[in-house]
């Protein structure tokens, strides 16, 4: 296979969506919806991601400073989909191979997509390849117009399309396989000859099919995968279909989920075989289960926090940055931030671990085989020792508390 180089188009101020936030940065699932389609491109075997950055690029900079084989290229004014591939041109100077382009703000796109076109633009030795979706309702896509053999003739954006035109229901998702070095030269050739004025990428591949050079189609994306996001709308919609493939591939691996349409889990949490997640629980963040847990109903996890093996967080009991030992029994009412507790611990209903004082957050440590009473506070900063039995109701502080003997 040829090397693989992948364009995203990241630069719009997300206009629609009444925000200051660049479009791409806004959450799907816990993650920037533009992660999803640097994950995707790597998954496919990619290795070098070129994000075409605009509106407040130094934050989506910042935000991805950690992934080092993205590259920036700024589009410093936003003239059309062509433009924003054309920037490249320099950075891709040296490049002889394959260009892949596809938009940032479309987090649901899979690997498999990616690979399949291609796959179908190494085979066609084609010089562009188009990944195309059929909709029962094509409005605002653009068209894709074949001949009676059924081949390929180009791209009708929606705003341009005549009546007939817009019967089809064959469309451009926007994901695209150049020949690179092809792509460039008609791109070089543009003209803003349509109602917005503006490059479009399509009328690249226009002037390839009218030079007589091969271009092909493959109807690889499902139409549910298709939509972008544009608006608030779009993104609560895009939000929850992807709430769905996390759940879906969850239970896939032996996780259950009583009751998936009131249950949120974030896309960077990892759960444990055989663990029960119960309805209204939200988990948020990077967190981590293990197997043979319950949680929930009416919990919540948050960021950092870590369950062993055989733990229950049960109803309406908050874990902050917490973690729990394997055994370990949290059942109900209960705020615990900042905490390490340790292996077959029991903590009463109603706990509070208070770990702000104000100005600064402290750590709680609960040894293994304590027993926290109902109704106790522990203030942090706080080591409860191993096999210490905290009495109900009690306010705990350093050294305030009586070791016991013997298993909780």
């Amino acid at each position: 296979m040829k090397p693989t180089a992948a364009i995203i188009l990241a630069a719009g101020a997300g206009t629609r969506m009444i925000t200051d936030l660049p479009k791409v940065l806004h959450e799907v699932c816990g993650r920037p919806m533009l992660a999803y389609v640097h994950d995707a491109c790597r998954s496919a075997g990619i290795t070098r991601i070129i994000d075409v950055v605009g509106y407040r690029q130094e934050e989506v900079r910042r935000v991805f400073a950690d992934e080092t084989d993205v590259t920036y290229v700024v589009q410093a004014e936003q003239n059309g989909t062509g433009h924003a591939v054309a920037v490249c041109a320099e950075t891709l100077a040296d490049f002889d191979g394959n260009c892949v382009v596809l938009c940032g703000d479309g987090p649901l796109i899979r690997p498999e997509t990616i690979s399949a076109l291609i796959e179908k633009h190494e085979q066609s030795h084609s010089v562009a390849t188009l990944a195309t979706a059929v909709l029962d309702d094509p409005t605002g896509y653009g068209r894709i117009v074949r001949d009676a053999y059924g081949n390929l003739e180009g791209i009708v954006e929606h705003s341009d399309c005549t009546d007939e035109q817009r019967e089809i229901k064959e469309v451009n998702p926007s994901y695209y396989c150049f020949d690179a070095r092809q792509l460039f030269a008609a791109l070089a050739q543009l003209k803003p000859d349509n109602v917005k004025g503006e490059y479009y990428l399509t009328d690249a591949l226009q002037i390839l099919i009218g030079e007589g050079k091969r271009a092909a189609a493959i109807t690889s994306v499902q139409p549910e995968d298709v939509l972008s996001i544009n608006s608030r709308q779009q993104l609560a919609v895009v939000s929850k279909m992807m709430q769905h493939r996390i759940q879906d591939r969850l239970m896939s691996e032996g996780v259950s989920i009583v009751d998936p349409d009131n249950t949120w889990i974030d896309a960077r949490a990892c759960i444990g075989k055989d663990t029960i997640i119960r309805p209204f629980t939200y988990i948020h963040g990077r967190v981590r289960i293990g197997e043979r847990c319950s949680v929930g109903p009416f919990s919540y996890l948050r960021d950092e926090s870590v369950l062993a093996d055989d733990v229950v967080v049960g109803v309406f009991t908050e874990l902050k940055s917490t973690t729990l030992g394997t055994g370990t029994r949290t059942r109900h009412l209960s705020y615990l931030g900042d905490a390490t507790v340790g292996e077959h611990v029991n903590v009463g209903a109603g706990t509070i671990v208070a770990n702000f004082d104000g100005e600064n957050v402290h750590k709680t440590t609960v040894e293994n085989n304590a027993y926290i009473g109902s109704g106790s506070i522990l203030v942090a900063p706080l080591t409860v020792a191993a096999g210490t039995q905290v009495d109900p109701g009690s306010v705990i502080q350093q050294n305030n508390t009586t070791p016991v003997a013997g298993d909780a």
